[in-house]
């Protein structure tokens, strides 16, 4: 198991490996990771999101699961990175957050089974589906610019290579207060079916994200408040162990008002 991050390194965008707080480049460069200016893990050519899957979440609804996933697409015009902003256009005042674990495949991925989908995946990051639902009368039906307008899709900031999703903790954190706490295990659908299902219509790239589903409890957020989405991993990389059961692997975004 191994952590990369995608950082920007002398004007270019450069993939790092993880050695406990330090990145390292191909070429041997290191850049601390306190200092370092994070992009998306991945460039994905779409972004998927599922609707209901955790349990939590349905129950919260009072609403039963569908027979099978229902999903939506974020273009990529909303992708955005750990420690951004989340843009609150003026005039918009329910802008929720969804802490979500997000698949990024890894290999050109079409018509395959749940149990082959993990040979196509590169590995997992984690990812705030947020949304504005001031628009979520007027797009019911598409979801475009409740989940697709700029920003809303921040993700990463590290790849997490050979995870295995099964039994892990997820929680979102505002202003350091737990507001989501949910398992993997009460997921409906797991990582792998999602890919699967995807991908018997829809051809998946490397690179391409999905957004797995949300627990309970997505409540909107104000400007000026950080909201951070920690996962439960343990990462080894070379002789450093990084234990990261509270914190995890976790994306900041602030909210702001549009000038």
């Amino acid at each position: 198991m191994a952590e990369y991050r995608r950082i920007l390194l002398d004007g270019f965008a450069v993939q790092t490996i993880r050695h406990g707080e330090t990145l390292v480049a191909p070429d041997g460069r290191e850049v601390a990771i306190a200092d370092a200016i994070h992009l998306p893990p991945s460039e994905p050519t779409k972004i998927i999101a599922v609707h209901l899957n955790y349990d939590s979440r349905t129950k919260e609804f009072m609403t039963k699961l569908p027979a099978a996933p229902t999903y939506f697409h974020k273009p990529i015009t909303a992708l955005n990175s750990h420690l951004g902003s989340i843009v609150r256009p003026q005039g918009c005042k329910w802008l929720n957050y969804e802490g979500e674990i997000v698949i990024v495949i890894g290999k050109t991925c079409r018509n395959i089974s749940p149990a082959e989908a993990g040979d196509y995946i590169a590995g997992y990051t984690i990812g705030n589906d947020y949304g504005l639902h001031d628009f979520r009368d007027t797009d019911a039906g598409s979801m475009l610019r409740v989940k697709g307008s700029d920003t809303l899709a921040p993700v990463g900031p590290g790849l997490i290579t050979d995870w295995d999703f099964r039994g892990k903790q997820i929680r979102t954190l505002v202003n350091g207060v737990v507001k989501q706490d949910d398992n993997t295990s009460n997921m409906e659908w797991d990582m792998h079916y999602l890919v699967a299902d995807i991908a018997r219509t829809i051809t998946l790239v490397p690179g391409d994200i999905l957004f797995s589903g949300t627990p309970a409890n997505s409540r909107p957020v104000e400007p000026g408040d950080v909201v951070e989405v920690e996962v439960e991993v343990v990462v080894v990389v070379g002789t450093a162990l990084h234990t990261a059961e509270a914190v995890g692997v976790r994306i900041s975004g602030t909210t702001s008002t549009e000038g």
